[in-house]
């Protein structure tokens, strides 16, 4: 790749990158003054921490490995400290996705309305638990990163310059079925969790559905806290989804670049495409969350406030 393209792409992914880290450092931050004043911090509130935590480590995987493509190509293929790269870039991922499906599922168990044992049982345990279920995922992502590291690093980073020599594109055919089956196993690895993230979705529209019916037998004009909740906790859990089979696409374009002519373009096209999950549903998490929302509007009249005060001096020393 030219080095105008390169410079390009490296800005957008920059930019990506800045906001990511703003959205989720802010979500991190809001909740941990929380606890620094109260003491204590909610199990929703945890649940976000721990994501957005996730999320900026992932991010800073997603653009080292642009960075390394870019300005260190002979490290980037052979170099053994990639491995660490890719084991961090695969646990963040999956914590992220993990933590992400404990946050649809918390919000299914407080929000929805049903009155089946089990689900009653499982809402009264869910804040017990919280903390055990997020180490459970933490436990789970590492086991999985070791296994699927070991065997991703050798053949991809190997197979995105090799078409510049025959002796690689030979072992690129040799180890074809072996890298197939790691990428396939690693992205069925994230089957379970964002099933159960749609699963939590239907049994959500299920409920209101139902709180709608009940709601329509004793209709007024007043507006109905439990709706609105419902169709809040429905947008994350859907937009989640959505961003990330957006993400799995990109990450499919990235790890299968061997087969493009244009291998390093298409790696960096689809990382670039990839910090698009971590980056936007950290904002769409502020503002469906009612005290991320209300601070973020505190700091945005704050910013306000002091850039009037700095118009106004300058224009008086004028």
């Amino acid at each position: 790749m030219s080095d105008e393209v390169n410079s390009t792409l490296m800005i957008i992914a920059a930019g990506e990158f800045s906001m990511g880290i703003l959205g989720n450092a802010f979500i991190a931050l809001v909740n941990c003054l929380g606890w620094m004043k109260k003491r204590k911090m909610a199990s929703i509130d945890f649940i976000l921490t721990c994501l957005a935590t996730s999320r900026i480590w992932l991010l800073c995987a997603i653009m080292l490995d642009c960075f390394m493509l870019v300005q260190y190509p002979n490290i980037y293929t052979a170099g053994k400290q990639m491995r660490v790269v890719d084991f961090f870039w695969t646990l963040t991922n999956h914590l992220s996705v993990w933590f992400a499906t404990c946050l649809s599922l918390f919000y299914f168990l407080k929000i929805a309305n049903f009155t089946h044992p089990l689900f009653l049982w499982m809402k009264w345990r869910i804040d017990q638990v919280v903390l055990r279920i997020l180490l459970g995922c933490v436990a789970l992502s590492v086991l999985i990163s070791l296994a699927v590291t070991e065997n991703l690093n050798d053949d991809f980073r190997y197979c995105i310059k090799a078409k510049k020599r025959r002796n690689g594109t030979l072992k690129c055919s040799v180890n074809k079925a072996q890298y197939e089956s790691t990428k396939i196993f690693l992205n069925l690895l994230t089957i379970f969790p964002v099933s159960m993230s749609l699963v939590s979705f239907c049994l959500l529209i299920l409920s209101l559905w139902k709180h709608t019916r009940k709601m329509q037998l004793s209709a007024s004009g007043h507006r109905d806290p439990s709706r609105d909740a419902h169709l809040g906790a429905m947008k994350t859990v859907i937009t989640f989804l959505l961003l990330f089979i957006v993400y799995c696409l990109a990450f499919l374009i990235a790890t299968s670049s061997y087969f493009i002519p244009e291998s390093e373009l298409a790696v960096l096209v689809g990382e670039l495409i990839a910090l698009i999950y971590p980056s936007t549903h950290s904002f769409i998490l502020i503002l469906g969350n009612n005290k991320l929302r209300e601070a973020s509007l505190r700091v945005l009249w704050k910013i306000k406030t002091i850039l009037t005060t700095e118009g106004d001096l300058k224009s008086l020393n004028f």
